[in-house]
């Protein structure tokens, strides 16, 4: 952000107002100039952090709720359904499970999301690093899972990171799923 530069002053000697008080009182000035800059780029960095903070707010209620209710198996396929949907765009429900599975072992930290893009009537998939890079502008996301080390380390260990995600699928409630399609 640009930031704002101190002003210099050419003032004369002051009647009643001495030069160390000027003095003084420009240093008042440049703190302001300094300070301001301070809060221009604090508030910056506020701005940067909101989008982080507030996609992983989204994201764990989006994971949270798809456990809920305990596991439930996803609607025989059919016109309007998401299993149609997924059928459509994978070719079967199973190739869709390999890919989405395969894109949440993706090395490093972050999301393996299912998004609705409703301009284009179709499913896509994406890798959200961190919490917030990878976001699909305008599309709804249907699907969550957590592949922050923070979601299965405990349980699983690193080296168990496959057996999280199946176990993920194993629980899922795919009404809820089903649910957000439908919005």
């Amino acid at each position: 952000m640009k930031q704002f530069t101190a002003k210099t002053f050419n003032i004369p000697v002051l009647k009643g107002v001495s030069t160390k008080t000027n003095e003084e009182h420009i240093k008042l000035y440049n703190a302001y100039v300094k300070n301001t800059n301070a809060l221009l780029e604090t508030v910056g960095e506020l701005n940067r952090r909101f989008g982080f903070e507030f996609d992983g707010m989204r994201n764990h209620e989006l994971y949270f709720s798809q456990l809920e209710g305990g596991s439930k198996p996803l609607k025989t396929s059919g016109s309007g359904s998401l299993k149609g949907a997924i059928e459509e765009e994978y070719g079967s429900f199973e190739s869709f499970l390999t890919a989405f599975k395969g894109l949440a072992m993706t090395r490093g930290i972050g999301w393996a999301m299912l998004w609705y893009d409703r301009k284009d009537k179709r499913l896509l998939t994406s890798w959200v690093d961190e919490q917030h890079i990878g976001q699909l502008n305008n599309c709804t996301p249907l699907l969550a899972l957590d592949m922050w080390e923070h979601s299965y380390v405990a349980d699983y260990q690193p080296s168990g990171k496959k057996q999280y995600v199946e176990d993920f699928f194993a629980n899922l409630n795919w009404e809820i799923v089903e649910n957000n399609f439908k919005i």
